[in-house]
């Protein structure tokens, strides 16, 4: 008897602590802003005794992110130098792709490169990526994820404490039927937890490291000017060209000889008819 009010009370205290939860859930940003507040007043107290005190933007986790559109003379050596460059600030490319494209009977190559960059790093590395070519579009944008993330640890430190209590009923528990309560209530809590570790773990990572997308294309060809043509190239093809052309002739030629044949020949048998009707008129009309 004694077990099962034991039992059935730590119940309660899980059922109530898990009521607490949700009212943190639904207002964990303000709750938690006042303990990260106090936090931090507390920490920069011990900063100004030591002399050291850290700006208020140092403590903010923000997430940015940038897209610049280059135009370059050649595209492979444009892109290593973004891989190159990359690498020195310790980032890296994530993703590339490269495209071939044709236009008046040329071709040029085109694609882009997402780099991650730490976030310390991210205006410099902008400004070396506009030196790469002609800048043709630039955007950046940034998004403080402070707020979220204390909600997430927040929650996490609720459904932390919720599991551990569960554990402690699940080794307290007497029947079967309490044991499987028990056991699907904390593996939906090791969910939660799951779930929401890896969200923070997914915000911290792009806090860390920005994003850029760095599209990169060469001058597209342009239709030429005859008079851009050089002298030597200019003759070359003016005499391919009079041989194209006498060659079409003498083919035109050799097409229409055959017709000038048959055509020619049954224009005389016709014409020498003519001449000779006309004569046996004419001697009709003197006789």
């Amino acid at each position: 008897m004694d077990n099962r009010l034991k039992l059935l009370s730590v119940a309660l205290l899980v059922l109530l602590a898990g009521c607490t939860g949700g009212a943190a859930d639904g207002g964990a940003g303000g709750s938690e802003s006042v303990s990260l507040a106090a936090d931090t007043g507390g920490s920069a107290e011990a900063e100004q005794a030591g002399g050291d005190d850290l700006p208020q933007a140092q403590q903010r986790a923000v997430i940015k992110n940038g897209q610049i559109e280059l135009t370059v003379d050649e595209f492979n050596e444009s892109r290593d130098a973004v891989e190159s460059t990359a690498e020195s600030y310790g980032g890296y490319v994530s993703d590339s792709n490269e495209y071939v494209n044709r236009r008046s009977g040329g071709t040029y190559r085109s694609g882009q490169l997402v780099v991650r960059v730490p976030s310390e790093d991210f205006s410099a590395f902008m400004t070396d990526m506009k030196a790469l070519g002609e800048v043709e579009r630039v955007e950046t944008d940034s998004k403080d994820v402070t707020d979220q993330l204390v909600d997430i640890e927040a929650r996490l430190s609720n459904l932390r404490a919720q599991r551990d209590r569960l554990r402690e009923l699940y080794e307290s528990a007497n029947t079967t039927e309490d044991v499987l309560a028990v056991e699907e209530r904390l593996t939906e809590v090791q969910t939660e937890i799951e779930r929401l570790e890896a969200q923070k773990q997914s915000l911290e990572d792009r806090v860390a490291l920005s994003t850029v997308r760095v599209s990169l294309s060469e001058r597209p060809p342009g239709p030429a000017q005859w008079y851009d043509t050089p002298v030597l190239q200019a003759f070359s093809e003016s005499v391919n060209g009079a041989f194209v052309a006498l060659r079409a002739l003498v083919v035109a030629v050799a097409y229409a000889v055959p017709y000038f044949v048959v055509f020619g020949g049954l224009l005389a048998i016709l014409g020498s008819g003519v001449v000779l009707a006309g004569r046996a008129a004419f001697r009709r009309l003197t006789d």
